[in-house]
């Protein structure tokens, strides 16, 4: 086989073989096909798109160039939940030790902030001493001694996507639905699971900014997974706004501590039990979404929802006792205090220009070698639907750099409008996609209901 030929070959919208892909994927892990000739690939798979056997392979593929975790000595049924990234998106941390603490096992792999989107690893490490980086034996007993672990990709896993997403991220070319379905599932798959839950976000701060295109990614999703037997569901979600009320780590960390212990803002700690439901559905572990929830609530109010991220910590080497004393933890130097301006209603807050800024402080990357301030981001007081009058704060914003807060200080200001009239409250989620079909959100009824858009 020749790399020239099968790279024109999908250039020109034709179908590679099994045999053909592992040639170029395993022809590039090795070192044998350079980085512009796969450049060329992904930007042909770009425009013409992927068949869904195609799909499935690159994904097997990829997910087979490492090691794949097995879990066979654990007694129970391993599940995680995958995002495809937000602003103020800290589900992670309160979903791992929740679902854990509800019997599931959650070997739980991560990433990093990148662009506007936070990371959960730095979420983390924004833990004194909190370690991501466990050997496979740690993670191993850990998930055996406590259920649940919070880590980040390994060298040994999956390495042909974490060649591959450095050079897609470098070549414009992440927004390939089948090349996120292959990177998204091959690092989920690799982790052993029987069960994933996906949360496919839409909106200004999302990866895809219309619902058309998240149904068609959650779509692609599960498809693909149904494929490997895993069980799946995909829970289409608004990013239009930041997700509760910070951005940035350590405030989102604190947020997370709150909502783990009851006090949470209401979206965040809604949109995390309605996920760990589902997750609980597809483990066995609840009869309805209703059931779950129930159960869920119950291990937040008892505390050992709180508990089991207490172990996480210790077990990870963490600062447990700023964990347990979160107003101990070091205020950023500067802040800056966003004035509401008029008397009114917020009727929008820009998501990504949220993200943007907040990384502007410090709070996130450019790129991967870049260091990140902890301390820094955003604490919103209003958010679409709220009442203001002139003089209220409307968000804070927080750096160790004063120059930095200066240089963003209208940016902040211009992330909201405003209405005279009331707003209504946006919508939290908007439907569901499995195996035997989609659902959209009842926010009345609160529950899922067969999908009437084919209908309209």
């Amino acid at each position: 086989m020749n790399q020239v030929n099968l790279i024109s070959k999908k250039r020109d919208g034709n179908e590679l073989s099994e045999q053909e892909l592992e040639f170029l994927i395993s022809g590039y892990v090795a070192g044998d096909i350079p980085d512009y000739q796969i450049s060329a690939f992904l930007m042909a798979v770009y425009f013409q798109g992927m068949s869904a056997g195609e799909t499935a392979t690159l994904t097997r593929l990829m997910r087979d160039s490492g090691i794949v975790l097995e879990h066979s000595a654990l007694a129970g049924f391993a599940a995680d939940k995958h995002s495809t990234g937000g602003v103020g998106d800290k589900v992670s941390l309160i979903l791992a030790p929740l679902v854990a603490a509800a019997g599931l096992y959650v070997p739980m792999i991560s990433g990093r902030a990148l662009i506007h989107t936070g990371g959960t690893l730095d979420k983390l490490e924004a833990i004194p001493g909190f370690r991501t980086n466990l050997s496979m034996a740690e993670l191993h007993e850990q998930l055996k001694k406590i259920g649940v672990v919070l880590v980040g990709q390994t060298d040994n896993l999956t390495p042909a996507d974490k060649k591959i997403y450095a050079l897609r991220d470098a070549t414009a070319t992440v927004n390939s639905i089948p090349l996120i379905t292959a990177s998204i599932l091959s690092k989920k798959m690799a982790e052993g699971i029987d069960a994933l839950v996906l949360d496919v976000k839409a909106g200004s701060g999302a990866i895809f900014r219309t619902k058309e295109e998240a149904w068609e990614l959650g779509r692609k999703l599960v498809a693909t997974a149904d494929r490997f037997n895993l069980r799946v569901a995909a829970l289409i979600t608004a990013m239009e706004q930041p997700l509760g009320n910070t951005v940035g780590n350590w405030l989102e960390t604190r947020e997370a501590i709150d909502t783990l212990q009851g006090k949470g803002p209401a979206d965040l700690t809604r949109l995390t039990l309605i996920l760990s439901a589902q997750m609980l559905l597809l483990g066995n572990k609840a009869g309805s979404l209703e059931e779950g929830i129930a159960l869920l609530q119950d291990k937040i109010t008892s505390g050992a929802a709180f508990e089991k991220f207490l172990q996480i910590v210790q077990m990870q080497d963490g600062d447990v006792s700023l964990v347990k004393n979160p107003q101990d933890y070091p205020a950023a130097k500067f802040c800056y205090e966003y004035i509401a301006p008029r008397d009114g209603y917020v009727s929008a807050v820009d998501a990504r220009e949220i993200g943007n800024i907040s990384m502007a402080l410090g709070a996130g990357r450019a790129s991967m070698e870049d260091g990140i301030d902890y301390t820094a981001g955003i604490v919103l007081r209003k958010k679409v639907g709220d009442k203001v009058q002139t003089g209220e704060v409307l968000a804070c914003a927080h750096s160790e750099d004063r120059q930095k807060l200066t240089a963003n200080e209208e940016r902040l200001n211009q992330a909201f409008s405003f209405s005279a009239d009331p707003v209504p409250q946006p919508p939290l989620l908007y439907g569901l996609i499995d195996p035997d079909g989609e659902k959209d959100w009842d926010p009345d009824r609160e529950e899922f209901v067969i999908s009437q858009r084919g209908e309209e």
